[in-house]
């Protein structure tokens, strides 16, 4: 073997010595006749990419060839380098640090897992006593206005300490003013509505709700719902008491009809 060989040279003469032709290397193995050549001219670019070094070895391995004894020729076959086989020491040795490791992970688990006969035993009545209470921080104060800011959650009882709830809801554009009454001290408030945006707050004591826009407007009052009956672009003011009654205006007096005069004829006292 010259040290200068290929490896197509040496599969060459290895096919010549053993009188076979490529047609029937071609043939055996399954392979384009192309293939074969462009092994034997060392045309390692006219094989498919990846396939050079498996080709050659598949037509060494006919041929008898054993291209690890041709190492330096070998290696100049473009493609993946094969990896050294494997130490047999090396190999132990990993099998020994994995099952430490594994081991050392399951005593671990087990630690965290299974409570130590103090965390499995129940504390005792005195030593539960003896806990101090959690401080727990104080209820937050009631708010004092009969106003809250737009936004606060409100409680939904429709009445309690801090007035009456009232909740507005438009279908459309409505300006909406609140007026509490002269002597409670409170300011009036004063809202646009828009579509689909409720209005929610509390007042406390009389007051009255003005819309200027009310046939878009539900009104709800203390949980009832109040029928002003006025449509589309009418005005509607209602008066409301601390408990959130609806005052309803008066109905006008209904006179009663009079009574027909009688005929001249009765008032004399004739009759026909």
């Amino acid at each position: 073997m010259r040290e200068d060989e290929t490896v197509g040279q040496i599969l060459r003469e290895a096919r010549v010595a053993k009188g076979l032709s490529r047609e029937i290397l071609a043939v055996e193995l399954k392979l384009p006749l192309r293939h074969i050549e462009a092994i034997e001219a060392d045309d390692w670019a006219a094989l498919p990419p990846g396939r050079p070094r498996p080709l050659a070895r598949q037509l060494a391995e006919r041929l008898g060839v054993d291209l690890e004894f041709h190492t330096g020729a070998f290696q100049t076959v473009p493609g993946v380098q094969e990896l050294t086989p494997p130490d047999p020491r090396q190999e132990r040795l990993e099998r020994i640090v994995m099952g430490l490791l594994t081991a050392a992970s399951v005593l671990v688990a087990a630690w965290l897992v299974v409570p130590g006969p103090s965390l499995g035993q129940k504390p005792s009545a005195s030593y539960l006593t003896a806990l101090p209470k959690a401080a727990l921080p104080p209820p937050a104060a009631p708010s004092t206005s009969p106003y809250p800011v737009l936004g606060e959650l409100l409680p939904e009882a429709p009445l309690n300490d801090q007035g009456v709830l009232i909740s507005l809801r438009a279908m459309d554009t409505c300006e909406v003013r609140l007026e509490p009454a002269p002597d409670s001290g409170a300011t009036a408030q004063t809202h646009t509505l828009r579509v689909s945006e409720p209005w929610r707050l509390r007042a406390k004591g009389p007051f009255s709700i003005s819309l200027d826009n009310a046939g878009v407007v539900n009104v709800e009052v203390a949980g009832v719902r109040i029928a002003h009956g006025q449509n589309v672009g009418e005005a509607w003011t209602g008066r409301f008491d601390a408990e959130g009654r609806w005052l309803r205006p008066p109905l006008p007096p209904v006179l009663a009809p009079t009574d027909p005069q009688p005929p001249d004829d009765e008032e004399d006292g004739t009759r026909p």
